[in-house]
């Protein structure tokens, strides 16, 4: 046999003194998250969690797992990664809150052809802003190189969430009826949806540069299309503190149109006013650019509302008013109306 020299992970592509590197990079990140819970650092091979079980007549877990989509490939355009990583937490615990749950830990997933410390790193920072943001422990993830699978500089992300409600506080929408209001609290932007057809759009058709400022906008495109999921979490649980939420819907993929007759009961509508709500400039682009017919830009992405409360009118104005104490933008947008099957009209 010919002697040839001995080979290593690393000339096969992958480089464990780097992922070890980036281990003790982001260690600091994660324990700005830390709660009074966690009770092991990162570098095991699981987090652990002491849930206070106590506190609760009956606790009942609620888990949720996101990614967010082809939002990356702007991120990978502008070589800029922190912002995605707040939107991996947002889409997971946008998820959790309405159901009444307050998250409690979140783990990520990062993988890529190969590992670039720094890159990482921001995409990190933006993980731990988002954890921040929404009260929960960045309670460990995954970070997996693999090399000839993807692009250089390219990576794909996965999030997942647990939170805790008590089984009887479950927001279900069973409890909607006739008469109930809707109101629409602000989305920051496209969020996590829709960024297959911006891009078709923005980029393809209109051949519109990332660096340049449309007339429509007020800075320049890529910032506004990198501009961070909002996370309604800690809001929404001041909220529950003191008024009846009947139902949350988390304005995802489906737009309006089918993310709230998810949470409505069988004998409900949601009659929405179109014209009720400010819509973010980038919309209005996004539909005279693409000739986009109204319904599909209700349908593809969330047109300014990022999640809908539906509450009991009496409560309607006292809700607003809190939202607005607590630096969010919402909107009286529509109303419960008895129907055959759930559905929205919009009006």
């Amino acid at each position: 046999m010919n002697q040839k020299a001995p080979m290593t992970y690393k000339d096969a592509g992958v480089d464990i003194d780097a992922g070890n590197e980036f281990v003790n990079q982001i260690k600091p990140l994660v324990k700005q998250t830390s709660r009074p819970e966690v009770i092991a650092d990162l570098g095991g091979f699981g987090g652990l969690f002491a849930l206070n079980a106590a506190q609760y007549q009956r606790p009942v877990l609620v888990a949720a797992t996101d990614g967010v989509g082809t939002k990356l490939m702007l991120a990978f355009m502008m070589n800029q990664h922190e912002t995605v990583g707040i939107d991996l937490v947002a889409m997971c615990v946008n998820d959790i809150i309405v159901q009444g749950a307050e998250p409690l830990f979140f783990l990520d997933y990062f993988a890529t052809g190969k590992l670039t410390p720094a890159q990482a790193v921001e995409v990190v920072e933006g993980i731990t802003e988002g954890c921040k943001q929404a009260g929960c422990a960045l309670l460990g993830g995954e970070t997996a190189e693999m090399p000839g699978m993807y692009k250089s500089g390219e990576y794909d992300l996965a999030g997942f969430a647990v939170g805790v409600a008590d089984h009887d506080k479950i927001i279900d929408g069973s409890t909607i009826a006739k008469g109930d209001q809707v109101i629409g609290l602000a989305s920051s932007g496209l969020h996590s949806n829709g960024y297959s057809l911006a891009r078709k759009i923005l980029l393809e058709s209109l051949q519109l540069d990332l660096d340049a400022i449309p007339e429509e906008l007020d800075r320049p495109l890529g910032e506004v299309l990198l501009t961070p999921t909002r996370i309604y979490v800690k809001s929404i649980l001041n909220l529950l503190r003191d008024y009846q939420l009947k139902g949350i819907a988390h304005i995802t993929g489906g737009g309006l149109l089918e993310n709230i007759p998810r949470v409505l009961p069988h004998q409900c509508k949601a009659v929405i006013h179109g014209n009720s709500w400010d819509k973010p400039a980038i919309f209005e682009l996004l539909r005279q650019g693409g000739h986009v017919p109204q319904e599909e830009m209700y349908r593809t992405f969330n047109y300014g509302i990022g999640m809908a409360l539906i509450v009991p009118e009496a409560q309607t104005d006292n809700i607003l008013h809190r939202l607005s104490a607590l630096g969010e933008t919402a909107w009286h947008i529509g109303h419960i109306e008895s129907a055959d099957a759930p559905c929205v009209n919009i009006v």
